[in-house]
């Protein structure tokens, strides 16, 4: 699979700095909504490059070092669960993603951008742009960047697992698996917990 079509695509319509952007963590019940975003060197190979889902974390891992030696520039941002809880996730994951390529060294003039939405109700990509539905797939710049995403997100959920060691963050990174449930069952949320998220399950109980 050829990951540079999409940005040859872009410099061919003139755009000379592309950058790839995803976000991490739009569905967990805890913790921050991640994004990242990163601008690399013209057919840059790297080896096993691929959509962060389709990876093992140790691959992941031995990526993310890759990734952030050698591209051009790199930024990730996040959204806390407070601003999650008082906007919502779709509009978090835009303005996560926006933060992230405004942290970037090197301003972008064009993002490539994973998924198929660029704005919500309370937060927007305004950087020009193009959505790609899989982008993580055929990009080599939006995988790099869900990598860079990813990792950072599970290293902050490893850490929120040795301060709330009760909740075993570092088996499902905040996701709502069943022994998630359970350990909300038995504990209650805890600080870094998205009120807005258990709402249902609390109309349930």
């Amino acid at each position: 699979m050829d990951l540079w079509e999409l940005e040859r695509g872009c410099w061919a319509e003139g755009h000379k700095l592309v950058c790839g952007c995803d976000e991490a963590g739009a569905g967990p019940l805890a913790g921050p909504v991640y994004a990242a975003a990163v601008i690399l060197p013209r057919e840059l190979d790297i080896p096993g490059l691929n959509d962060s889902k389709k990876l093992t974390p140790k691959k992941r891992d031995g990526l993310y070092d890759i990734i952030i030696e050698q591209a051009e520039a790199w930024s990730v941002a996040w959204v806390d669960h407070q601003e999650i809880d008082a906007t919502d996730i779709l509009s978090a994951r835009m303005n996560a993603m926006q933060r992230a390529i405004d942290g970037l060294a090197i301003q972008p003039d064009f993002a490539l951008i994973d998924g198929n939405r660029d704005h919500g109700k309370q937060g927007a990509v305004t950087t020009p742009h193009a959505t790609i539905v899989k982008g993580d797939s055929l990009s080599a710049s939006i995988a790099a960047a869900s990598i860079l995403a990813k990792v950072s997100r599970d290293r902050y959920m490893e850490e929120m697992a040795v301060q709330y060691p009760q909740y075993a963050f570092e088996k499902h990174k905040g996701y709502p698996t069943k022994l998630h449930y359970e350990r909300l069952d038995q504990y209650g949320p805890c600080p870094i917990h998205r009120l807005t998220f258990l709402k249902k399950r609390r109309k349930k109980a």
